[in-house]
């Protein structure tokens, strides 16, 4: 017999309970994007489609570039500097003159991995202590205005999105005879 599994949401520990709820459900989206990405080979990481995309390494920088724009941008307001640390995670720009991704290849899987658990820290870090009414509050920008609470939104489904992607990249390079 097969043990009932118990499925719900959670709210992290040491922050407000509707604010760790919503960090868990991000926290939930990284695990299931780091478990579709275990054992898999720098030569499927760095394949791009003959019809053309991007990368699975490729996403995955992005993942992590967009989750510290929307943290350090609208979260935080600019009003923090990124850290040396963080500049040095990010030594390309996202995107090309051409608008396109930035195609990143040759960066191995752990570096990834590490790039994305040093933004996590701090994003993680940055919700930590902030009130709900600061949660909900609304930031304002020239042609938007946006609340935390949207932006965690915003991050899963973006993630989440990059995932699928990511998941048939992985799918179609392991297709590929031979050498990748």
């Amino acid at each position: 017999m097969s043990e009932t599994q118990h499925l719900s949401v959670e709210t992290l520990p040491d922050y407000a309970p509707e604010i760790g709820r919503w960090l868990w459900a991000l926290e939930d989206t990284r695990r299931m994007t780091k478990d579709s990405l275990t054992n898999t080979d720098q030569s499927v990481l760095d394949w791009i489609p003959p019809q053309g995309g991007n990368s699975i390494g490729t996403l995955l920088y992005h993942i992590a570039a967009i989750e510290l724009d929307w943290l350090y941008t609208e979260v935080l307001e600019g009003r923090q500097l990124w850290t040396q640390e963080i500049e040095e995670l990010f030594p390309f720009d996202v995107r090309d003159d051409q608008g396109r991704l930035t195609v990143v290849r040759g960066v191995p899987l752990a570096d990834h991995v590490h790039r994305l658990d040093i933004v996590r820290e701090h994003l993680l870090a940055s919700f930590r202590g902030m009130t709900l009414q600061e949660f909900r509050r609304l930031r304002s920008f020239p042609t938007y205005s946006v609340t935390p609470e949207w932006v965690l939104h915003h991050l899963i489904q973006h993630e989440a999105d990059h995932r699928g992607h990511i998941e048939m990249l992985r799918s179609w390079a392991e297709q590929v005879p031979g050498p990748q």
